[in-house]
């Protein structure tokens, strides 16, 4: 059998490789929805609509 040696870490500590990815998605969720908010619905809505069609997604 093989023994798997694990170094010790705080539990609650976060690296900065695993903290940014976090930051980032948490910071394009933010652009996403604050765009999309204070956006025109007409405008949001064509958007939706277009990319729907451009992935071959059939909407009506």
């Amino acid at each position: 059998m093989t023994d798997l040696t694990r170094s010790p870490t705080r539990a609650g500590a976060l690296s900065a490789t695993r903290a940014l990815p976090i930051v980032c998605a948490f910071l394009l969720g933010v652009v996403v929805i604050g765009g999309t908010g204070f956006a025109q619905m007409a405008a949001a809505h064509n958007a939706a609509h277009d990319h729907r069609h451009s992935i071959g997604f059939p909407c009506h």
